[in-house]
């Protein structure tokens, strides 16, 4: 499994729809994130586009000096920019981050937002240009492309200086109408699909599986889900109901509307799963729709016990998904306590990088400035849940670098 965060590019706090416990989303706040991602184990984050966000090109590329292993999810907009101009973009970003750039492939579902941008094309047409533009932006990666069609005209486009990545960037795509799929089955390496039931992800990826197959191509899946995890279901549920416990039924309201106006499918699939009401909220078990009441895009979120989210999340798994694009409020504590709570529980392939100055311990404070902190019994790194676990609670702690390593053999955890 692949777990990836999010960088809250269009604000972050404690609660939803309140200015209430909010947090600017400056230089210094994304970079701690950024961080935390970097360390905790973590395959890279997503970052979100859009005119409610920081351009994610501008942000990702502040991020690259302060990391070193995290991935950078970021978006392309066929019919806002040009294929040579994307394909140039991609090119250096991933150049100077020593390859670690992901391509969002993002056509856009708000037509009033795409107007506001310059873009006057209805939902059909938007992605038969993204499908021209993915032809030739793959073409200029590739070296060159002359390429004519009904929306675009490339004349000897070239990219001079090539991405470490070859052939190119990575592609992810999310997209729920058919055409969206049919273009993912063509161009992408990765589908993704936000956080529906586990019955609706499986239709989903049998459907784009069979295009895929058509084309002789095999793609890899991926889920975008909001996780609250605590160590009991009570106080997850708690937190949950917590988050927005400032949301009035006037701001469901005007949310709802936004998004009614917009054709992109996945978010009439998303507004459909709660109908902009409170009153059923759980619409599959520990899968919680309430984010979606006032938040576009990734509306739902696991809820429970660390052992019930690692259940959930294998699920979609077992579904073929391998690639979990998970995110909290606020985006930093949550960062550390889905790494902390969560991961060992999961058959993680991320695995924290050992060739570092190790660190082996301790996790917690030294007792009595002298005692190092022992590791409970009923600990999930003394009976994790899964066995592929074991090797990354083994290898967690040699993430953090520390000036003063403590005697391996007087911290080291033991995995029966």
């Amino acid at each position: 499994m692949q777990i990836f965060w999010f960088i809250p590019t269009h604000g972050d706090g404690r609660y939803l729809g309140t200015s209430i416990g909010g947090r600017a989303t400056n230089l210094d706040y994304l970079q701690q994130i950024a961080q935390a991602v970097d360390r905790l184990g973590f395959t890279g984050a997503l970052l979100p586009t859009g005119r409610s966000c920081d351009d994610a090109w501008i942000v990702a590329s502040t991020l690259i000096p302060v990391t070193q292993r995290m991935k950078f999810l970021v978006a392309i907009r066929p019919g806002l920019m040009s294929p040579g101009v994307a394909a140039r973009m991609a090119a250096t970003f991933d150049r100077l981050s020593g390859g670690r750039l992901l391509i969002n492939v993002v056509t856009g579902g708000d037509p009033v937002e795409l107007a506001g941008d310059g873009l006057h094309l209805d939902h059909t047409a938007r992605y038969e240009l993204t499908d021209e533009f993915l032809t030739a932006w793959r073409e200029i990666c590739a070296g060159s492309s002359n390429f004519k069609g009904e929306y675009l005209d490339i004349r000897d486009g070239k990219l001079l200086f090539t991405p470490i990545q070859k052939p190119h960037p990575p592609l992810w795509f999310g997209g729920s109408s058919a055409i969206a799929q049919q273009i993912a089955s063509k161009h992408i390496d990765t589908y993704l699909t936000w956080g529906e039931p586990p019955a609706q992800v499986a239709e989903k990826i049998s459907v784009v599986k069979k295009l895929a197959e058509a084309q002789n191509r095999q793609l890899k899946y991926g889920i975008r889900l909001h996780v609250i995890v605590r160590e009991t279901k009570s106080e997850a549920w708690e937190a949950a109901n917590n988050l927005i416990r400032y949301v009035d039924e006037q701001s469901i309201a005007k949310a709802q509307q936004v998004y009614a106006r917009m054709d992109s499918v996945g978010q009439q699939r998303m507004s459909q799963l709660h109908g902009g009401k409170r009153d059923n909220l759980e619409i599959s078990p520990d899968l919680w729709a309430g984010v979606g009441l006032i938040r576009g895009g990734a509306g739902t979120a696991l809820v429970g016990d660390p052992d019930t989210v690692a259940k959930r999340l294998l699920e979609y798994k077992d579904l073929g998904v391998d690639n979990f694009i998970l995110s909290g409020y606020p985006h930093l504590e949550e960062a550390y306590r889905t790494a902390e709570l969560l991961f060992p529980y999961l058959p993680l392939e991320n695995l924290p990088s050992s060739d570092r100055q190790l660190m082996t311990g301790p996790f917690g404070e030294i007792l009595a400035n002298e005692d190092l902190p022992k590791e409970p019994v009923n600990s999930p790194v003394n009976n994790p849940i899964n066995s592929p676990a074991n090797s990354f609670v083994n290898s967690f702690p040699n993430s953090f670098p520390s000036p003063f390593p403590i005697p391996a053999k007087e911290t080291q955890p033991t995995v029966d």
